[in-house]
């Protein structure tokens, strides 16, 4: 080979070495700017944010349905009545206290038990009646709250009495009240004076129907009807059924008491039947 051949070949040597470290460090000084963009956030862009009526519109939420509203707290005061106010007996139906009073000896009729809806008759006739007994005294009546086998029910005086019930779950078309008084009354006509009052304001106030056919020998020979004074007029209210009537009876017992507040007042105070305040 020439000596002119061999600088030839010396120079395209020297030359594509130069190419070659030109190309290094050009790729040396994109990757830096590449880490250098990165780091300020100035790379590839993301797409903005939506906001919240934008994602609103294209996600809708799904539709809540509201909840019925609670039942109003138990009540817990009333008036100090007058000592010439009328006197009323409110009887708690199957509550009947142990020794240490603790718990009742009875519960009345139980639907589904054993399961988390168990639902006790007691439940509903002791809410029902602290409800009558506190709106009564809020109106100046003397009242007292008996449980079932009271020892203050042997000759028992007052204006009036009332024991109060609800209807078993026996029966799931069953739907209504009833209201009776003893047989062999001692004082018919008043007494019939005060179911006819509990049958009318308790149906206008609850728009439940006065259900005759349920009415039981029991209702009319009830225990608490021979143990009481025979001139106090007396009587036994079924005020619902546990099935068909649930939702009323657990989810509106103000409403249920109101009914039976709307009848004791119209019989203590002598309003006129056929009609019904609300």
């Amino acid at each position: 080979m020439s000596d002119s051949m061999r600088r030839l070949r010396q120079r395209r040597l020297q030359a594509g070495q130069k190419l070659a470290r030109l190309v290094l460090v050009a790729c040396g000084i994109v990757l830096a700017a590449s880490v250098i963009l990165s780091l300020l956030g100035l790379g590839k862009s993301s797409p903005p944010a939506s906001t919240p009526q934008e994602a609103g519109a294209a996600l809708p939420g799904p539709t809540i349905t509201p909840s019925p509203p609670p039942p109003p707290p138990p009540p817990t005061a009333a008036a100090t009545p007058a000592p010439h106010a009328p006197h009323v007996g409110i009887v708690v139906g199957h509550w009947w206290l142990d020794e240490d009073a603790q718990q009742s000896l009875d519960v009345g009729a139980v639907c589904d038990e054993g399961t988390p809806h168990q639902l006790t008759e007691l439940e509903i006739n002791l809410e029902v009646a602290q409800r009558v007994v506190f709106e009564l005294r809020k109106d100046g009546y003397r009242v007292d709250l008996l449980q079932e086998w009271d020892d203050r029910l042997s000759g028992y005086q007052a204006d009036a009495l009332l024991s109060i019930h609800a209807d078993a779950c026996l029966y799931p078309e069953a739907s209504g009240f009833k209201v009776v008084r003893v047989t062999d009354s001692h004082v018919p006509e008043i007494e019939d004076r005060l179911v006819a009052c509990l049958i009318e304001r308790y149906a206008a106030r609850t728009g439940l129907p006065f259900h005759e056919g349920s009415i039981t020998y029991d209702m009319l020979h009830y225990h608490t009807f021979y143990e009481i004074d025979p001139n106090t007029p007396g009587a036994i209210i079924e005020v619902g059924f546990m099935l068909a009537d649930r939702a009323l009876l657990t989810q509106r017992p103000d409403l249920v008491a109101q009914g039976i507040v709307d009848g004791i007042r119209c019989f203590l105070e002598g309003e006129g039947l056929g009609r019904s305040d609300g």
